[in-house]
């Protein structure tokens, strides 16, 4: 995975590389509320926005890239990155163990080389097994005063982060129809034109989930892992900014004839920064939730579903002396820089 720290001048784009495709660029663009007494505009007298062009948009300003990535895979594994803004401090998901009182990953079983057991359920003989079902997988931390950030609106941050994960990557309605409404929604009025511009290319699939035409899904609710942190942070311009990082394991069962463990697994992992800018500091449009930056991969995937940004099932196994780390797969503190075979 490449380093997606922001800086001072322009974005450029890649050359073009194997594995790596362009999508619509990123970063949050919140039109600035002017402090008391100031005049408000830029130099060129437009209207004071962050980071400071195409004012409303949420992907705006770096290219976004997809690239195709796994180790020796599972029908395909495939790395999404939603690189972040430049011209602010970036709050960089973290890979190390979760922080004191924070529910730990369930331990993997130590593999072996017996054939693995016919599983009678999608997550048996897997670490999902063990995983929590849905929505009771995501479990928000304590709501505290951080910064200029009070406990209620932290407390509110933290709700509509939740939300979303819900809507993005549980609700089967979403996931199986065409309209991204139910989740632009929910993102700040500045934001939705370039949520649109996102559901209209595959760089969503970043953090959101959609099946592909065809994909059957089980009845057996997604089995999820991961943790949630928060912290107060400014932009360049001095904008104060609630970034709230996530980093979650989403483990969806399709239907399928095999009874190999994990052969009906798709695995989706994803690190998201949403930001929430202070509503004194923006003007009323731009109140609400942004995406900072996003990344995301998914294993055991159809490979041409998920050019596209969707999900179904691949048709290799997670067995065999080939397949991928299954402590890797499914850890949230395991890194997403994974090498191509997509």
């Amino acid at each position: 995975m490449t380093d997606d720290r922001p800086d001072s001048t322009p974005p450029r784009h890649p050359a073009p590389t194997p594995g790596h495709r362009p999508g619509p660029p990123a970063g949050p663009e919140w039109s600035r509320q002017p402090p008391p007494g100031a005049a408000g505009p830029r130099r060129d007298g437009g209207p004071r926005s962050w980071p400071g062009r195409h004012s409303g948009s949420l992907l705006t300003g770096v290219t976004a890239l997809l690239l195709l990535a796994f180790v020796g895979v599972v029908g395909g594994a495939v790395l999404v990155s939603m690189p972040s803004a430049r011209g602010r401090p970036v709050v960089f998901p973290t890979f190390g163990p979760p922080p004191s009182g924070a529910p730990a990953p369930s331990p993997t079983p130590a593999a072996t080389s017996a054939a693995p057991p016919r599983a009678s359920g999608p997550f048996d003989g897997t670490p999902a097994a063990g995983f929590p079902q849905g929505q009771a997988g995501i479990v928000l931390p304590a709501a505290k005063r951080t910064g200029p950030f009070t406990e209620k609106q932290v407390a509110a941050a933290l709700a509509k982060v939740r939300k979303v994960l819900v809507t993005g990557r549980l609700d089967r309605q979403f996931m199986t129809g065409d309209d991204a409404e139910p989740l632009v929604r929910q993102f700040a009025r500045d934001a939705r034109a370039g949520m649109r511009k996102a559901f209209a290319s595959d760089t969503f699939a970043a953090y959101a989930t959609r099946l592909a035409p065809g994909a059957r899904l089980t009845a057996d609710q997604p089995r999820v892992q991961g943790r949630i942190s928060y912290r107060a942070t400014k932009d360049d311009d001095g904008i104060r900014i609630l970034a709230v990082t996530t980093n979650f394991v989403w483990s969806y069962a399709f239907r399928t004839s095999s009874t190999v463990p994990g052969d009906a697994l798709v695995v989706v992992h994803d690190t998201v920064v949403w930001s929430m800018p202070h509503p004194d500091d923006v003007e009323s449009s731009s109140t609400g939730l942004w995406i900072e930056d996003a990344n995301s991969y998914a294993a055991n995937v159809d490979c041409a579903a998920y050019d596209k940004g969707l999900l179904d099932l691949g048709h290799q196994s997670f067995d065999g002396p080939d397949g991928p780390d299954l402590d890797a797969v499914f850890d949230p503190a395991a890194t997403l820089d994974l090498p191509d075979t997509c």
